[in-house]
């Protein structure tokens, strides 16, 4: 293919001063805040342009519709047309704008209420999120939605990148004598940080271009480290664009269209509909599971009875997993109930915590400085860029590549196992965390998750800790055995979540790539038959569960033979590997990154001793 990633600015330096604007952590309420969102009326703005867009020319005219100006007042405000630059001057002012189905929705009433949390919505500000709404959602929600709509777009949406990601917009024309000051500031800001500061869509050049490189690195302590990581990455990314679509408009839009299309056939062939009878067979498996570990722990085999419970545990994490996108029975408090029940009383776990993590991972998938889900410094860089001291806009603090990372993570290939081994441990830390700062929904209708599963996970320690551990087995040391393998036994369930994205693609290709190729670059199935499904649980398909969430487990097969016609119509390589070839692929890539981490190493020494040798040392 062989096509050059590059991202066009167009921008009139001395009449259009860019602002960066942070975003409100929580969104911004306009007007009142009562136990339900209100509807919101348009509100004042003009055009918009965008770094990383096509965007319009200053010869644009500064109005809010584009048609229907002969009929003057009789245009609703929710059907206006909004320009771009109207659109980007509400984000600079701090709002919070999507697109869906051509409607422009302004949300900030309803991010305190989003039951799924802030941060998926925050990375969807400023694009058209069209697909990933109608996955995540169904068809009444969406409906619900449009309540926010202040307007609509005409033709086909541009994405500016969210300002979460870095994203910088210009003020509306109104704001400008306003905001001088704190222009002029932040031009002086940008001025001295251009040769050390990125944003996510790439390193701004001194002509004004964005080169493609998109390391999301803080300043370094060296050029020569900067180079490395950047060459590291223009590398990674030209091998990307050989291997997938290019990121053309009509390339993406097609791709978007047949994506649509197969959500339609999938609808139509009834695969949103779920198996009970599937879901009866599991939780008698689970049973079943539970009364043998019971068995073997009256007759004192107390390792045998852990190994089953281990088991146990991992047989009931897919269910949860399932009921925590609502792919059981579709309704949001029954599934919800069904994974809490299983994660916090069952399991000592929280749904919420996993919920908060896991839904921007879904929608940022595989990206280094946005998906919790592949942020492990210091046990695991899963990219070079890792080394960069990358900021997380999850944790919203500087990942270091600091000593413990620099000592690990050359040695990350061979620690993969026995540190996922012990997985589960940290997963009783996350969750208590979450639990206790209530950093889950407090408004809306999950405003009492937090404390059900308080609740359950006090259930959990009594039962577990006491009652199992404590007083059914006699010796310190039969019970530190019990606790050890029971929770080593879950290692193959940290190795199926990691499996399918640690080996694959981390770039950031810009904002006009479509979500279907995203997490068809992002993610890989694992090949296996259809007998052993019930050892999986449904995350062999992750491909496939990343393009349709709420698809139940059950009908993920025959889901994939749909999007493999998919793939191959489109031309999107579809990632599949037998679960040895898929873990040798992740070992492979961690030593990959291990041997990156080396030479970087290297580096960092040539240029100590250099300075020494510059000193007289």
């Amino acid at each position: 293919m062989g096509v050059r990633l590059q991202y066009s600015r167009r921008e009139n330096k001395q009449n259009t001063p860019r602002v960066t604007r942070k975003p409100a952590l929580g969104g911004r309420a306009v007007g009142p805040s009562p136990r339900f969102p209100p509807d919101l009326s348009l509100a004042p703005g003009f055009q918009a342009h965008r770094n990383c867009n096509l965007a319009p020319t200053q010869s644009e005219p500064h109005t809010t519709s584009t048609m229907g100006r002969s009929e003057g007042d009789n245009v609703s405000p929710k059907d206006r047309v909004l320009s771009p630059r109207h659109i980007e001057g509400l984000i600079a002012a701090g709002q919070s704008i999507v697109i869906i189905d051509r409607r422009v929705l302004r949300i900030d009433a309803f991010i305190p209420y989003h039951p799924g949390g802030h941060k998926p919505i925050q990375h969807l500000i400023g694009k058209d999120a069209s697909d990933e709404v109608m996955v995540f959602h169904s068809e009444e929600i969406r409906k619900q939605m449009f309540r926010y709509q202040i307007g609509r777009i005409e033709g086909r949406w541009r994405n500016f990148v969210p300002p979460i990601q870095g994203g910088r917009f210009r003020a509306s024309v109104e704001e400008k004598e306003k905001e001088t000051d704190e222009q002029q500031q932040q031009q002086h800001i940008y001025s001295d940080e251009k040769l050390h500061s990125t944003n996510h869509s790439g390193i701004e050049q001194d002509d004004g271009r964005l080169d493609p490189i998109s390391p999301a690195v803080t300043e370094l302590n060296t050029k020569e480290e900067q180079a490395f990581l950047d060459s590291e990455t223009k590398k990674e990314i030209s091998l990307t664009l050989t291997r997938y679509p290019p990121l053309d408009e009509a390339t993406q839009g097609e791709i978007i269209e047949k994506y649509r299309r197969l959500y339609d056939q999938i609808q139509a062939e009834g695969l949103y509909d779920c198996n009970y009878m599937a879901y009866a067979r599991e939780f008698g498996r689970c049973a079943l599971i539970f009364g043998v570990m019971l068995f073997f722990l009256h007759i004192e085999w107390y390792c045998t009875s852990a190994v089953f419970l281990g088991f146990f545990w991992s047989q009931l994490v897919f269910s949860a997993h399932d009921a925590g996108h609502m792919a059981i029975t579709h309704n949001f408090t029954i599934d919800n109930l069904i994974g809490m029940t299983i994660a916090a009383p069952i399991g000592g776990l929280s749904l919420g915590w996993w919920k908060r993590t896991h839904n921007v991972h879904h929608i940022v998938t595989n990206a280094p400085e946005h998906d919790p889900d592949n942020q492990h410094l210091p046990f695991f860089a899963v990219n070079h860029r890792f080394m960069g001291n990358i900021i997380s806009t999850y944790h919203e603090r500087l990942l270091p590549y600091d000593k413990i990372a620099k000592f690990l993570v050359p040695y990350q290939a061979y620690l993969y196992y026995p540190i996922l081994a012990l997985g589960r441990f940290n997963l009783y830390v996350q969750s208590w965390i979450f639990l206790i700062q209530g950093q889950g929904p407090r408004k809306g209708i999950a405003w009492w998750h937090r404390w059900f599963e308080i609740v359950g996970n006090v259930i959990f320690w009594i039962w577990f800790g006491y009652g199992l551990v404590y007083r059914s087995i006699p010796s310190a040391w039969s019970r530190f055995l019990f606790v050890m393998i029971s929770h080593m036994v879950t290692m193959p369930l940290h190795v199926q979540f990691t499996v399918s994205h640690f080996a694959m693609s981390t770039m950031d290709l810009g904002p006009h790539e479509s979500f279907a190729q995203r997490m068809l670059r992002t993610t890989m199935d694992v090949d296996c038959p259809e007998w052993l499904d019930f050892i999986h649980g449904g995350l062999q398909f992750q491909a496939i569960h990343h393009l349709y969430p709420r698809v139940p487990r059950h009908n993920l097969r025959r889901t994939q033979k749909l999007v493999l016609e998919f793939c191959r119509d489109v031309g999107i390589p579809y990632a599949l590997y037998g679960f040895v070839g898929g873990n040798k692929k992740v070992v492979g890539s961690l030593a990959e990154v291990s041997r990156q981490a080396a030479i970087l190493a290297k580096c960092q020494q040539t240029i100590a001793e250099r300075g020494d040798l510059l000193h007289g040392r």
